[in-house]
């Protein structure tokens, strides 16, 4: 509240008429209103206590800063640039994502819309509810509705699957991932295109690779999907050796690793030559899987970054195949690091203003 010569900002309400002139005398008065019998002045404290012993003065209050109603756009969205997407009319409509992870709690204002259905290969059930939190926040990260409250997705009107491989603990196996990746392949098969799923995020990881996996992953990505995974978070402080787990590592996904706000590699974030992009990934704010909005670290939130950055590319670029896609997010990332690809931040920050252009590189 203080300005400049330790004069507070303040509104003089007077009880007949305004009276600037007796306040300037005092300070600076920045506005003169037309319709109520007040002003608008910078003034000194001890001119405040004196211009409140003024008969012609009803009150002195603070003028208190206001803001718009509307929900955060958080560091991460803004830094690949996905607001300034939206405002061109692009939020990621009718692309399909689906999201291998925790599950997902689909009775939340920001998600409830955007969710389409799922399956628990945890429970054996329809009933893909989060129980852990973790998918909740990375579905938030993709696409939390533009309605006004929480936080803004990268693509908030992407719909959203939800497959729950991983139970409350943060455990899950790589049969479940697999059954989970097959339904996703399953939904291109049906006669009904608009269920097609389109990209799989995939928040999770092992640090052993299974060759059914690695198929599954192949097979997943020759039928048109794009697949994006957390490159890991066993990287050093020295950025050095070959870290980056599984899924991540197979040559079908794209790999991402995380960065900081100073668009510095975040130190925990794993290296090698499978990253393919980067993505913010530290003090990332998204949807608790309970209640309010919660702070998480890790490759898991870089990820969905760049999920929802190739659906509004898709949105943009309807024709676009899971190749061509995926060209498009390289081609147009912000390097960082090492000039070109490296192992650290692959081709670079992904850059969703340059990707969701429907102008042609």
């Amino acid at each position: 509240m203080i300005t400049t010569a330790g004069a507070v900002p303040v509104i003089v309400d007077f009880k007949d008429k305004a009276h600037p002139e007796i306040v300037q005398f005092y300070g600076n008065v920045t506005h003169c209103y037309k319709y109520i019998p007040a002003v608008a002045a910078d003034l000194p404290e001890q001119a405040i206590e004196n211009l409140k012993k003024n008969n012609k003065i009803a009150y002195i209050e603070l003028d208190y800063e206001v803001s718009t109603l509307e929900e955060t756009a958080t560091w991460g969205i803004t830094r690949i640039g996905a607001p300034l997407v939206h405002t061109n009319g692009n939020k990621g409509a009718g692309i399909n994502v689906a999201i291998i992870d925790t599950g997902i709690n689909y009775n939340h204002p920001d998600l409830h819309d955007n969710y389409k259905g799922g399956y628990d290969f945890v429970n054996d059930d329809i009933d893909p509810l989060d129980d852990n939190g973790h998918g909740t926040h990375c579905a938030g990260i993709i696409a939390a509705a533009d309605n006004n409250i929480g936080v803004i997705g990268v693509a908030p009107e992407a719909n959203i699957y939800s497959l729950k491989t991983v139970n409350s603990t943060g455990s899950g196996s790589i049969s479940d991932l697999i059954a989970a990746i097959e339904w996703a392949i399953e939904t291109r098969k049906d006669a009904d295109t608009s269920n097609d799923i389109q990209i799989i995020s995939m928040s999770l990881a092992s640090k052993s690779g299974v060759t059914a996996l690695e198929a599954a992953c192949s097979k997943a990505y020759d039928s048109g999907i794009l697949l994006i995974a957390a490159a890991g978070n066993d990287g050093n402080i020295e950025g050095k050796g070959d870290s980056v787990v599984y899924p991540a590592a197979y040559s079908s996904v794209i790999a991402v690793a995380a960065i900081d706000s100073l668009n510095k590699r975040a130190s925990f974030s794993s290296t090698g030559p499978a990253v393919e992009l980067a993505a913010p990934g530290v003090n990332i704010l998204s949807i608790s899987y309970q209640d309010g909005l919660t702070s998480l670290n890790g490759t898991s939130m870089a990820c969905p970054h760049v999920a929802g950055t190739a659906a509004l590319v898709l949105a943009a670029n309807p024709s676009f195949t899971n190749d061509k896609v995926r060209d498009r997010l390289a081609q147009t990332a912000t390097d960082l690091g090492t000039p070109g690809r490296d192992k650290l931040y692959g081709y670079g920050l992904v850059n969703a203003e340059a990707a969701a252009s429907a102008r042609t590189l």
